[in-house]
């Protein structure tokens, strides 16, 4: 069984930038990550009580603290989202200790380096190819990307009152599939899809599902590739910023906005179904 932390309950914070998620509760999947864990701070902030849910208990324990130290309320669950009975034991938690779940936001994501090949186009022997990627590797990154919400919203939206809704962290590869990560672009691609899915199937029972499609951050998991070990920017990071109109990376703060938009239901509440874009205009720059 997955081991839980309950965070000793601090004040109640004032709702910020004026979405009031008081008496809400949210359920954060990868929520230690650079990204999730920046939502799950915004979350709290607005007075959801937020359970943050991620395999390392001591990370998710510190995202929590944090939000407890700005007054708001949280807890930390160590589960694996690619496993539904580690959700389902992370559910009972959640229900036990804030009595339900209103927000589902299903940030688990990552790549693998055996699902990455070396060259961006074939026609050589160096490094890993196309066709050296390995099996379980591939089935990971599907796993983590897309059935890991899949799984989650199966386990959270049951039981969702009117007026739920479930966020999830998709990709601009799932627009534009990036050269080196094709089972990651596919992935991605699946989990958008799956979002149109589940916006159809939970419209009559008044859930909305919708995503948020990131452009190029810098996170703990691609840091080694847009920057060398000395900090000058890779030749990767230089062809991403040749083609971002805006000449540079996002900041985790600045997926806020389109998170905080799609929880209200005040501001989105007839808005399910759709793929976000926050990405400095990579989507709209043809390169010419």
């Amino acid at each position: 069984m997955d081991r839980q932390n309950t965070v000793p309950r601090g004040q109640a914070a004032p709702p910020a930038g004026g979405v009031d998620l008081r008496g809400k509760t949210a359920v954060v999947t990868g929520g230690s990550g650079v990204l999730c864990s920046c939502m799950a701070r915004a979350l709290g902030a607005c007075g959801a009580r937020v359970a943050v849910l991620a395999r390392g208990l001591g990370r998710a324990e510190a995202v929590a603290e944090e939000i407890v130290r700005a007054g708001g309320e949280a807890m930390a669950v160590a589960c694996d989202a690619t496993d539904k009975a580690s959700l389902e034991a992370a559910r009972s938690a959640v229900l036990a200790r804030f009595g339900t779940a209103d927000i589902l936001v299903n940030g688990a994501g990552g790549n693998r380096p055996a699902a990455t090949t070396d060259d961006e186009f074939y026609g050589g022997d160096a490094g890993r190819t196309f066709f050296d990627l390995e099996e379980r590797a591939i089935r990971e990154v599907f796993d983590v990307n897309s059935l890991s919400a899949l799984l989650a919203t199966q386990v959270f939206a049951r039981g969702m009152a009117r007026g739920g809704c479930v966020v999830n962290v998709s990709s601009m590869n799932a627009f534009r599939p990036l050269t080196k990560i094709p089972a990651y672009s596919a992935a991605k691609s699946a989990l958008s899809n799956l979002t149109m899915w589940l916006a159809a199937y939970f419209a009559a029972a008044g859930i909305r599902v919708n995503a948020i499609a990131p452009g190029f951050f810098v996170t703990e998991q691609n840091r080694a590739l847009l920057y060398a070990a000395d900090g000058t920017p890779t030749p990767r990071t230089e062809k991403i910023l040749a083609a971002t109109p805006m000449r540079r990376f996002g900041e985790p703060e600045e997926l806020l906005g389109a998170l905080m938009f799609l929880v209200d239901p005040r501001a989105s509440g007839f808005v399910t179904g759709v793929v976000l874009p926050v990405d400095g205009g990579f989507s709209a720059y043809s390169g010419v």
